[in-house]
């Protein structure tokens, strides 16, 4: 399985000039091995509807499966989000981004993202399908 970033989805959904063409056929590749998301990348996306089901049916149009964030994944995060401050970073409030790389950490997921620096960083087992 495949844990879609919110920066991939966003490329398609607006069909982003400069990323378009590498986050569908990163996605296409991705297909046969399941894509889904999570609650967090949810509500990153909403920011950018003005009612749920316009949203629901932008995403029922790339067969991502819904997945629940687990506990474990949380625990996960907040650690990881431990060793941001402790290596310097300013953000008081656990990033998006750690909840979603420990998810795909913990159930063994790949993660397709753009933002691969923080990923690699923070969550260095995790599987990414990123650009270079």
């Amino acid at each position: 399985m495949v844990l879609v970033n919110t920066n991939v989805l966003l490329d398609i959904i607006t069909a982003d000039s400069q990323w378009f063409d590498w986050s569908a056929q990163r996605m296409e590749l991705a297909l046969s091995q399941g894509l889904a998301i999570n609650p967090v990348v949810y509500a990153e996306l909403a920011a950018g509807f003005r009612q749920e089901g316009e949203l629901d049916i932008a995403l029922d149009l790339a067969d991502l499966e819904r997945l629940p964030l687990p506990y474990d994944a949380a625990f996960r995060a907040g650690h990881a989000f431990v060793e941001y401050r402790r290596r310097g970073g300013n953000r008081r409030s656990p990033l998006p981004d750690f909840f979603i790389g420990a998810h795909a950490e913990i159930a063994g997921m790949t993660l397709l993202t753009r933002d691969a620096a923080r990923y690699r960083t923070y969550f260095p087992n995790l599987k990414l399908i990123a650009p270079e």
